[in-house]
């Protein structure tokens, strides 16, 4: 039988009520789930990923040899690995996320040199983070919307992040009202900022898009002598507390307004958030002082300055790119607004919506969703998946080519910052990119550095996760997915010409991995992208 239990959770976080809608529905007797033990597997996984290809080299079977130390361990799974054990004198010992981590400290402290007792903290702060996510979910409604569903799909995340979830060591109740792995919505707080400490760039479009939030979430407006300014509550939670803003509402420069009445969506990323309202038709991206993966997310005084040239130059790109018949689209960040007085901590950052970008009745996917799976997704559905495969790749691949090879501008096209749009067999039939705060454009990096990022971007961490993911559900599929890739290399290469780093990359031994790991355990600025090569699937290719 079906079974249904509804109630309504009222979460109250800094003065900004949360209500969340939960149905559990259950087939046969409700059975009870041990969270723990799918939160210490969620977590285990990615820091498996980082320890077997950053510090350890295969020894076959599943077994590799820790580099710090000369131990085994052993793995069972395959992309995902899972049921670490260690070999001992009595054989082998399976171990609990608690001795995996110690094992991982231990390890580092021993390869590297140098000790680090934050990342610990932090990987149990992701575990613990994934454990009240998988409470949240069992009882959470998932969205309708299709999209909204595949950008809070993510509860393990990054696959090769030791920490991918850790929300900065604080309780649950500051940020699980806000989280999209927990399915939440919740309005937005509107502030009053005096004209006079008003910032903002973007010229009169970005303004007009940040003052149309009051409409679309029927938010309060402002009175005379100030401009509207956004606020994510969890942002005002953080930044609440220093003195500068503090001092701002006490002398009137800064005005609680009060919140929408109707919510908008958090996606994958946590601090952008989806107003899916025609409308607006926009996302809106806040500043957060917690470290998320490799970075405090905080809208960056030097990145917000650099935004307009950035963003201007990937639009007039990829304008290029629909004069010669491509529909890839570009979801521009039009502009940004915030207070002179806070200016990285209170800034909103405002960007195109999914309506006027997206092929008329497609679905947009964010691409991290289906490299992890959720209820629906046309990875697991196709009855085709050759050929869903090489139309992924003739949308995805060609704009990130085209723009190197004609611009030298790098996207960020890893698996985050890609949504992939299907019609309604599932096929894939236009790429978005996003967010210009990861582009690189000439002369940010020389080009050998630009072409080793793009490469990291879009085939390790975006084309492999997405391939295995196709292969892990069509195994038929393991032996074609990357001859297709290869393919489609050689057929931009053929069709356009001029970009002599596909042969390099074609027929090159290795492919560059971002060592993530690495980069926390040694405090490395989370910008300095470090990388060890992985053998090169496409040169293995050659006969």
């Amino acid at each position: 039988m079906i079974t249904s239990s509804s109630r309504i959770l009222k979460i109250t976080a800094g003065g900004t009520p949360c209500e969340l809608r939960h149905t559990r529905w259950t087939t046969g007797p409700v059975q009870s789930v041990d969270l723990n033990a799918a939160a210490d597997a969620y977590a285990a996984t990615p820091l498996l990923n980082c320890l077997l290809r950053e510090a350890a080299r295969p020894e076959g079977e599943g077994v590799h040899q820790l580099r710090g130390s000369g131990r085994l361990l052993r793995v069972g799974g395959g992309r995902r690995p899972v049921r670490p054990e260690l070999r001992t004198v009595d054989g082998w010992h399976p171990l609990s996320h608690t001795e995996l981590v110690k094992l991982t400290s231990d390890e580092l402290r021993q390869y590297t040199g140098v000790s680090n007792d934050e990342l610990p903290a932090e990987i149990a702060d992701s575990r613990n983070t994934v454990a009240a996510l998988l409470a949240a979910r069992a009882a959470a409604d998932p969205p309708a919307d299709p999209y909204v569903l595949s950008e809070q799909s993510l509860v393990m995340g990054h696959p090769h992040h030791p920490a991918p979830k850790a929300r900065g060591g604080g309780p649950a109740a500051s940020w699980l009202p806000y989280a999209p792995e927990a399915h939440a919505r919740f309005p937005l707080v509107f502030l009053g900022l005096r004209e006079d400490q008003l910032v903002e760039e973007g010229g009169p479009a970005a303004a007009r898009s940040i003052d149309s939030l009051a409409v679309a979430l029927d938010g309060p407006r402002a009175p005379a002598g100030y401009r509207l300014l956004p606020a994510h509550p969890w942002q005002l939670d953080l930044a609440g507390a220093r003195p500068e803003v503090r001092e701002a509402f006490a002398d009137g420069r800064l005005l609680r307004l009060g919140p929408g009445r109707l919510p908008a969506w958090p996606t994958a990323s946590i601090r952008t958030l989806y107003v899916p309202d025609p409308a607006a038709d926009l996302f809106v991206k806040f500043s957060l002082d917690v470290r998320i993966t490799n970075d405090v997310r905080r809208l960056w005084r030097h990145d917000l300055l650099r935004l307009r040239r950035t963003d201007a130059a990937v639009v007039a790109a990829f304008a290029g790119l629909r004069a010669s018949g491509s529909n890839a689209a570009w979801l521009s960040d039009r502009g940004y607004r915030t207070a002179a007085f806070a200016y990285e901590e209170l800034a909103v950052l405002v960007r195109d919506g999914l309506h006027a970008q997206s092929e008329p009745g497609a679905t947009p996917l964010l691409a991290a969703a289906l490299a992890e799976g959720f209820d629906g997704s046309p990875v697991a559905r196709t009855a085709d998946p050759a050929g869903w495969w090489r139309a992924y790749l003739r949308h995805v691949v060609p704009p990130v080519l085209e723009l190197f090879a004609r611009h030298g501008i790098v996207l960020e096209a890893h698996l985050q910052n890609t949504l992939v749009a299907v019609d309604a067999q599932g096929t894939p039939v236009q790429a978005l990119f996003r967010d210009a705060e990861g582009v690189k454009l000439p002369p940010d990096l020389p080009r050998a550095a630009a072409w080793q990022r793009l490469v990291y971007c879009l085939v390790v961490n975006h084309l492999a996760e997405v391939a295995g993911a196709l292969a892990e559900r069509h195994p038929d599929m393991a032996v074609l997915v990357w001859p297709a890739v290869r393919e489609e290399f050689l057929r931009y290469d053929a069709g356009r010409g001029g970009l002599p780093e596909i042969g390099d990359l074609l027929d090159g031994p290795a492919l560059p991995a971002k060592t993530n790991l690495l980069l926390r355990w040694t405090r490395a600025d989370g910008a300095d992208a470090r990388y060890l090569p992985l053998p090169n699937p496409l040169r293995a290719l050659r006969g």
